[in-house]
């Protein structure tokens, strides 16, 4: 078979997303509609801005999605090799492909790398990779960071002294430094990062537990059910993540176990909460510090409601705005912090098709061919770009609120 033309390329990689259009198009097309009815995220539709950064980020949701659960978009097996395709351009046939009974199977349609892997298969299930990782990472950062800053930013005095001190001293490393040391064989094999794991993970559930307690404090019959069932369940998790067999923890038998976390995903996923904590606690602390001043807070306390109601539900809510825009900024910065640790080849397998991990093998012949590196250069590059217009687009709006 001929080798395909750049136009029958980039028609056949457009087919190949045919889901990921679909799934856009009814998004926006809903959103669009019902915009007046979804709060801040529906004014997001009123900015240009904010809808192409909608667009860039969901583009690698959804891609996420259908390649993760449904196994669909990708052409190939992202770590299998075919003979006599190493470092094959774009369009290039496989060997032995039948050109009566032809799919897009049959082409390596951004071309192979230095092992005769199909470039695109492995651009579509790095996006996997990254979208789990970042955004829950995320999350949990700013778990962290709101259950420890509004109680520092609200009472002050010893508590802020001491919780601003241990912040700032790691944020007094440089980041790539201190992720160098979490994610480096030595320190894995001490355990030190599944017992990280232990300490942050539990955070989520302290979070809920006071959230709830403090709602439905005066309501015992709701509250003592309802905070029995969701600690059980976040509990069974929260075991489920740490335990892992083979590893220094394994607390949980196989049959309870829900799910085995890859242990390099692992040691990323720590590493990337670790290091964003202390930000987010900054951030949410200065707000708390200003916000407790408004006369809603001194209402609130006036009714003789506790601290935790204040914090959580008077404070917090009014302070979504700057946190939503930073959150989205943070995952950026998070998926910055993935592709630089799987470009120096730390953390995550080597053979993992995560975007950092696939520039770094595509640079040893970026003068000779260019594709192995560019095609997952370019989707973090979108990625990014795609927050930073989110989170410009959501300030836009919240500021306007």
């Amino acid at each position: 078979m001929d080798p395909l033309t750049w136009p029958q390329i980039l028609l056949r990689v457009l087919f190949q997303f045919s889901p990921v259009w679909i799934a856009l198009f009814v998004t926006f097309t809903l959103s669009i509609v019902y915009k007046r009815r979804l709060g801040l995220y529906g004014k997001l539709f009123d900015s240009t801005i904010g809808m192409v950064g909608f667009f860039l980020v969901m583009f690698w949701v959804y891609t996420a999605l259908f390649v993760g659960l449904f196994d669909m978009i990708a052409t190939h097996d992202p770590l299998s090799q075919l003979s006599g395709m190493k470092n094959k351009l774009p369009g290039t046939p496989v060997r032995g492909a039948d050109a009566a009974e032809c799919a897009a199977s049959c082409w390596y349609l951004l071309g192979g790398d230095n092992l005769a892997r199909d470039v695109f298969s492995r651009m579509v299930h790095g996006s996997v990779i990254v979208i789990v990782i970042a955004p829950f990472a995320t999350l949990f950062a700013f778990m962290v960071g709101i259950t420890l800053g509004l109680p520092a930013g609200y009472f002050g005095r010893r508590l802020d002294t001491v919780l601003s001190f241990f912040a700032n001293l790691i944020l007094a490393f440089p980041v790539i430094l201190l992720f160098y040391l979490l994610v480096t064989p030595e320190i894995v094999a001490t355990g030190i990062p599944n017992y990280m794991a232990m300490v942050l993970f539990v955070f989520p559930i302290v979070f809920v537990a006071v959230l709830l307690n403090s709602r439905y404090y005066t309501r015992p019959k709701l509250r003592n059910p309802l905070l029995a069932v969701v600690l059980v369940v976040m509990v069974w998790f929260y075991l489920s993540g740490i335990s892992a067999p083979g590893t220094v923890i394994n607390v949980l038998p196989s049959f309870l176990d829900l799910f085995n976390i890859n242990s390099g995903i692992l040691v990323v996923f720590v590493s990337v909460v670790f290091v964003n904590s202390p930000t987010v606690f900054r951030i949410v602390r200065g707000l708390a510090l200003d916000i407790q001043t408004r006369d809603y807070v001194a209402a609130a306390q006036t009714r003789g409601e506790g601290p935790w109601y204040i914090m959580l539900w008077e404070i917090l809510p009014n302070a979504r705005g700057p946190l939503i825009v930073d959150f989205c900024l943070r995952i950026g910065y998070t998926t910055i912090l993935l592709g630089t640790l799987g470009f120096f080849g730390l953390g995550l397998p080597p053979e993992s098709p995560d975007w950092g991990t696939t520039i770094n093998d595509g640079r040893k012949l970026l003068a000779i061919y260019a594709h192995p590196a560019l095609v997952p250069a370019f989707s973090l590059l979108s990625l990014v770009l795609g927050l930073n217009l989110l989170a410009d687009g959501l300030r836009e709006e919240s500021l306007r609120d």
